[in-house]
């Protein structure tokens, strides 16, 4: 009689580390698609300092987000493979 629930804290902390470094993707990428947007708006309408700070922050904003984000995902992932025995992929 199981509810469905994982009551394992390890495959729990991973899933809440995918989750995370889902979130984080989402933002990295869009944090970066509304740079290029506002890059493009910004390149064909009057130029302003103020976008053009606004462009810069949203990139340093998605690159400080998504690196870990990446980095997260893909050691979820590498830790299901080594628990099942699979080959490690390097």
């Amino acid at each position: 009689m199981t509810d469905g629930k994982v009551h394992d804290p390890v495959i729990r902390s991973r899933e809440r580390i995918r989750m995370l470094a889902g979130a984080g993707r989402r933002v990295g990428y869009g944090c970066f698609v509304a740079a290029l947007l506002m890059f493009v708006v910004n390149y064909y309408l009057a130029s302003s300092s103020f976008w053009s700070s606004l462009i810069v922050a949203l990139l340093v904003i998605g690159s400080i987000v998504l690196a870990p984000a990446i980095i997260l995902g893909y050691a979820a992932n590498a830790a299901d493979r080594e628990e099942r025995g699979l080959p490690h992929g390097h």
